[in-house]
């Protein structure tokens, strides 16, 4: 597929369970190059299927994303969708010791990782699903309450591994990852959704913990979102905002060569900049230009009239400062970002049940 010759950086959401016109609207324009699915864009299995294909007949390129992790986040439960469990469960058992009955230790950990993944990939796969935002490589220091047991682990080096085994299981089913929360949410104690949470540690100490995960899987992430977190020590401005992080940090000291996803840029960590509030068209601008090739905006699309939201707003502002030059196409993003698309189309959910590999992994989840 060639490159549209537009940079397309925005991933939006749609408010319900088919595309109405004023979603076809917004995903057509050529700004948008995702859209990020939730649990209120799905009633079923046949359904799901029905809205991706629908996506994809509008454009090919749109890149389908979801947070399904496992545990508490992961949007789809029902229709067949296996609940996979939270990633600590994988961690402690990476640690625990053999025992008659029971899967244990590092290789069983690992195993059952994979086969997480596979499960996972081949299911959002089989429905038209194109990315998970997964995995958390956050370490957990029991601070964080929007973390905890999402993470494998405290340890870097048993979270490295299980992710590694988790996304080469995605990879196995044509699922793109996208690792995050660069780099590192476990330590800070606000929830980002609500506050904008500090990490008082040096450079050092956190490339040694939290952001080691990066280093060690620098030869297979595909996608990185940065945490909306601020390092005073390094900049003053939060991670997702700061090209020291994204742009010499991430991409040039640790090697990372693949897309970089803002997270959402509604919340209110992301909306509070150096003690003052910006506009989401602001926070999208200021994500991008900090190194972001994609700039999330999540249930948007929920607020305001069709054609008048704060999605309708933010596209409106942008388009006019590319027009007039203050925003500038960057076709290293265009490329990122369809690299992530599946090369070529997956198995039907039938299918996908009679294959051995998938029946496999199902048998070895916990």
């Amino acid at each position: 597929m060639k490159p549209p010759h537009h940079h397309a950086p925005l991933m939006i959401d749609i408010a319900g369970k088919q595309l109405q016109a004023v979603d076809k609207q917004r995903l057509r324009h050529p700004l948008v190059g995702g859209l990020i699915l939730f649990g209120r864009n799905w009633e079923n299995r046949a359904q799901l299927t029905q809205l991706c294909a629908s996506i994809k007949r509008l454009r090919p390129d749109l890149l389908i994303a979801v947070d399904h992790e496992g545990g508490r986040v992961q949007r789809f439960r029902s229709d067949g969708f296996v609940h996979l469990p939270p990633m600590r469960v994988l961690g402690d058992m990476f640690v625990a010791a053999p025992r008659a009955g029971r899967q244990a230790g590092p290789l069983a950990a690992t195993r059952t990782a994979l086969a997480c993944g596979h499960v996972m990939g081949a299911q959002l796969r089989a429905c038209g699903v194109d990315m998970s935002f997964a995995p958390v490589l956050d370490l957990d220091y029991g601070a964080s309450s929007v973390i905890g047991n999402r993470a494998f682990s405290d340890d870097a080096r048993v979270v490295s591994l299980l992710a590694q085994s988790l996304m080469q299981g995605m990879a196995q089913t044509g699922l793109a990852h996208c690792a995050k929360h660069f780099p590192g949410h476990g330590y800070a104690r606000a929830d980002s959704h609500l506050a904008v949470p500090l990490d008082k540690r040096s450079l050092r100490n956190i490339l040694a913990t939290d952001a080691a995960p990066y280093a060690t899987l620098d030869l297979v992430l595909q996608a990185v979102m940065p945490a909306h977190v601020v390092y005073p020590k390094v900049d003053s401005l939060p991670a997702g905002f700061s090209a020291i992080w994204l742009q010499k940090v991430l991409r040039q000291d640790l090697g990372f060569c693949g897309a970089i996803f803002s997270d959402d840029l509604s919340m209110a960590g992301a909306r509070q900049v150096q003690g003052r509030e910006i506009s989401a068209t602001q926070a999208v601008l200021a994500a991008l230009q900090a190194g972001c090739d994609m700039a999330l905006l999540c249930n948007q699309s929920l607020v305001g009239k069709p054609g008048d939201s704060p999605l309708d707003t933010v596209l409106a502002e942008l388009s006019l400062l590319q027009s007039t030059g203050l925003f500038q196409p960057d076709s290293g993003s265009i490329a990122r970002r369809l690299a992530l698309l599946p090369e070529g189309p997956s198995l039907a959910w039938t299918g996908m049940l009679r294959m051995v590999p998938y029946q496999r992994a199902l048998a070895a989840l916990p």
